[in-house]
């Protein structure tokens, strides 16, 4: 027996799929196909808060450009470009030093793309019958089983 994926409530083997509380053997499987499903307040909260998220990681760059610019308008006005200079060289400074602490949120905003904004189904025929087996709104977890069951069902073909 193959094992081709297994996590807390999937395994695909050579033999047989248990997800969503059933066991559908692969022989008995003639179809496998996958759907978007209805969009859960999961997936509606993960899209705002990446809108958030990115809001927040573009204001401060956008609040330094006007500080800059005014700075440097202000200074022109003056004559006093000395001052500026200093202003504009402690920004760049501690906008240097701020710099690594963006990992945190930018490893965030990467898993939010990572796990999708939409909610996927995974559907067998099964006996005649169509088995909703999975429904997730973690694209690649889902990507990852769905592949799964496909090279398990290619496989029970080729044993045929």
């Amino acid at each position: 027996m193959t094992l081709y994926c297994r996590d807390d409530a999937v395994q695909v083997t050579s033999q047989a799929i248990h997800a969503g509380g059933h066991v559908v053997a692969l022989a008995d499987v003639t179809y496998v196909w996958h759907a978007r499903g209805a969009t859960t307040l999961a997936v509606r909260g993960r899209v705002l808060g990446r809108g958030v998220l990115v809001l927040l990681l573009s204001l401060p760059p956008l609040v330094a450009l006007v500080c800059v610019l005014s700075l440097a308008w202000a200074a022109q006005d003056r004559g006093d470009w000395k001052l500026a200079l200093v202003i504009l060289a402690a920004f760049v400074v501690v906008g240097l030093a701020l710099t690594p602490f963006l990992e945190v949120p930018l490893g965030w905003l990467d898993r939010s793309y990572e796990r999708g904004n939409r909610v996927h189904e995974l559907w067998v025929q099964h006996h005649g019958r169509e088995v909703l087996l999975l429904r997730t709104p973690d694209a690649l977890r889902f990507g990852q089983i769905y592949r799964a069951v496909q090279r398990a069902v290619e496989q029970q073909g080729d044993h045929r």
